[in-house]
């Protein structure tokens, strides 16, 4: 596949954008990453110093691999993910990018699936109606074992924790327990089997298919941005596949290191590495002559 220069992809992609009838995001943890919530180097080490001093740098390594820690406690358990939750869900503003990329589309049908947690999109706008978040929400919690179908807001308590940890513990009578079976309490995200589906999650998911169907007889561009190999056959594969199954529609791939499109879409997809904030800032530049 030749090598198109930045600037004619850029053309390109503002080109399809503009004649289509919707947009289709979706979005990966590299857009949170490109928009500036980066999960490692300096953002970690500034937020999660005590973190790294208590547990080791063996195992706190960056805010992914932190989330897995075997903390001894649920005290140490929600100090951590306390912390987390305040510095990537309730404290970050919506992110020029985020905000950029609804500037984008608002004047379009259009519609976001997303496996990032962070809240990002409804800060910059888009509405919750035209969100499906398949993968929980930091500022969600449920019960540890999934015995009821219900999540449960968790801001106020986040807030709590964080004014009260200390030597990155909380105290005991901050720690949530199942208001059912009096288990303990878990982040509300999708991690092993007892991933809590609730009303909402089911609504999203239904509002998902009806896009999707209403999508069938109109020309759209499907816009993925920072999606990898980590649960590909949620955006990555099933884009392609409609891509390729639909003369309609055209794929956007927006990527820093994995931004190759297969060669048997042709002129339908279009594959951008490198920084993702400049793209969409570019892309908004265009749109907006």
């Amino acid at each position: 596949m030749k090598d198109i220069p930045y600037e004619e992809q850029i053309e390109q992609v503002s080109t399809l954008i503009k004649e289509a009838d919707f947009i289709l995001i979706g979005a990966g943890a590299g857009a949170s990453t490109a928009a500036g919530l980066a999960y490692s180097g300096k953002r970690f080490t500034d937020n999660f110093g005590e973190f790294i001093e208590k547990y080791g740098p063996m195992y706190m390594t960056d805010m992914y691999a932190a989330g897995f820690y075997p903390f001894p406690t649920q005290e140490a358990k929600w100090g951590y993910w306390s912390k987390h939750s305040m510095i990537n869900r309730f404290l970050p503003p919506a992110m020029p990018l985020y905000k950029q990329l609804y500037e984008i589309v608002k004047e379009k049908e259009h519609f976001v699936l997303t496996t990032n947690v962070d809240h990002q999109f409804q800060k910059a706008g888009f509405q919750t109606e035209r969100i499906f978040a398949t993968q929980g929400d930091y500022g969600n919690i449920q019960c540890e074992k999934g015995c009821h179908p219900r999540i449960y807001d968790a801001e106020d308590l986040f807030r709590q924790m964080d004014q009260a940890r200390r030597d990155c513990l909380v105290p005991s009578e901050m720690v949530p327990k199942c208001p059912v079976c009096g288990g303990n309490m878990a982040m509300h995200l999708r991690c092993d089997q007892y991933f809590v589906e609730d009303e909402n999650w089911h609504e999203a998911a239904g509002r998902y298919r009806d896009f999707l169907n209403m999508m069938k007889q109109k020309k759209g561009v499907l816009l993925e941005l920072g999606v990898g190999f980590n649960t590909p056959t949620i955006i990555r594969f099933p884009f392609e596949r409609m891509v390729r199954e639909n003369k309609n529609l055209s794929l956007v791939r927006l990527n820093r290191n994995e931004a190759v499109v297969p060669e048997d879409l042709g002129n339908r997809a279009v594959g951008i590495g490198g920084d993702m904030a400049k793209v969409i800032f570019d892309l908004n530049s265009q749109n907006s002559i």
